[in-house]
């Protein structure tokens, strides 16, 4: 990278030297921000003019998904126009910000939002950048949450060119090199996606139709199973394993706060990430609530399903003895069930739970309902060698998805350096 021939300390210690012909200014002596329009809540409905919210501010504003308002004699200065940098004012996410590229639909800016007007998108990626970011974070206070005035964002220092020619090419720079930097993440974060596929996909072929490509088939008698090996039998899961729907405690009884200082692990769909082995809760039971009969303690390597709502069917297991709440089906094989194999089973055919659930306002599988799953099931040795198999394939592509994620935490480590190089003129992009 190119560096301007002269610097000059900006005399701001987070900005450091700049090129001798930038200077530092206030945003104030540059623009004023415009705050949004004081909306009342009860007023929103689901038909008319889309109100932007601390919430909508994204990389790009979905206003389908915005509350609207049946009002259109807003004054226009709470209108939204093309060109508009948005910051939130409030909450945890004060100072996130946003960029109106295209010429937007008549929506309003709400409350606690502030409209940055600027004559090129530069004012955008400087407000953006990690050290302008973190003079907001330093500046905004309040004791329920975080907020940060206009007015305080205006006395707020950068560096920058006076030449607008200048000024419009960084911002052009920035651009582009953030579009190619962008489009490389979304490239390895579709490779991601691709790699759980070839996960799925691995367990699914090993859990129901085994490992050995040359074992005689048969008709499993299930239509959405297929061929099964012929020495496999069909059972139901009540035939196999006890199901256990897990409990919440009373928060607090005559005598005791079941969650003050707990240490035993206590599940919820929350503690979910994906189909992968649980870690610790985020909330934990004393031994009391046990000994009270306020939940049950699950063995070892028990299987928690998700039995309710937009993450039906996530699977996992826990190595430890834990509890869980009356969203998640807990699963206990016998002895003659690798608990592994059951869960790999799971993981594998999530269309067996979608298919059996329930749909009314939300999905749901009952305990009844999940005794009746369908499994495919080979002897013990050959589960254990199933889950060998499997372990030792989704390794490898596990290896993968690290190595792919590691990169993807490069490409925003760099896009975040570039821009705070580029605003404070550590680099020169122009000619």
């Amino acid at each position: 990278m190119k560096k301007y021939n002269a610097y000059k300390e900006s005399g701001v210690e987070w900005i450091g030297e700049i090129p001798s012909h930038w200077d530092v200014k206030k945003i104030k002596h540059l623009t004023k921000l415009q705050g949004g329009y004081a909306f009342k809540s009860d007023l929103f409905t689901t038909e008319g003019i889309p109100v932007i919210r601390i919430g909508d501010i994204a990389d790009k504003i979905n206003f389908e998904d915005c509350k609207k308002i049946d009002n259109d004699a807003i004054p226009k200065e709470y209108w939204l126009q093309q060109f508009d940098t948005l910051i939130a004012l409030s909450g945890a996410t004060t100072g996130k910000t946003c960029f109106v590229n295209e010429i937007p639909p008549k929506a309003y800016i709400n409350q606690r939002i502030a409209r940055i007007l600027f004559s090129n998108k530069l004012l955008y990626y400087i407000v953006n950048s990690g050290f302008f970011q973190e003079q907001i974070f330093l500046t905004a206070s309040g004791s329920a949450q975080e907020n940060i005035s206009n007015s305080q964002i205006e006395n707020l220092e950068i560096s920058i060119s006076n030449n607008p020619e200048e000024q419009t090419a960084i911002a052009s720079y920035l651009d582009r090199k953030t579009a190619e930097i962008d489009k490389a993440i979304t490239d390895k974060k579709r490779l991601l996606e691709l790699y759980e596929e070839e996960k799925t996909a691995i367990i699914n072929q090993a859990v129901t139709k085994g490992i050995n490509p040359d074992a005689p088939m048969k008709d499993s008698g299930i239509e959405w199973l297929g061929e099964i090996p012929e020495h496999w039998e069909v059972k139901r899961l009540k035939t196999i394993a006890r199901v256990q729907t897990g409990r919440t405690p009373k928060i607090q009884n005559a005598r005791i706060d079941y969650f003050e200082n707990g240490y035993i692990n206590w599940f919820t769909p929350s503690d979910f990430y994906g189909n992968n082995e649980l870690r610790v809760s985020n909330r934990k039971l004393i031994s009391e609530a046990v000994k009270d009969g306020e939940v049950e303690l699950f063995p070892e390597f028990s299987i928690y399903l998700v039995s309710i709502g937009a993450t039906l069917g996530k699977v996992s297991y826990f190595r430890e003895k834990a509890s869980a709440n009356q969203q998640i089906n807990i699963i206990i094989f016998h002895q003659n069930i690798n608990s592994l194999f059951g869960y790999y089973y799971l993981v594998g055919n999530k269309e067996m739970i979608t298919l059996e659930a329930d749909y009314t306002t939300l999905p749901i599988l009952n305990q009844g309902k999940a005794r009746s799953l369908f499994f495919a099931i080979p002897p013990i040795e050959e589960q254990q060698s199933i889950v060998h198999h499997i372990e030792t394939e989704c390794k490898k592509i596990d290896a993968k998805i690290a190595k792919t994620e590691k990169f993807i935490d490069l490409l925003t480590e760099y896009r975040t350096a570039l821009i705070n190089e580029v605003v404070t003129g550590k680099i020169k992009v122009i000619e």
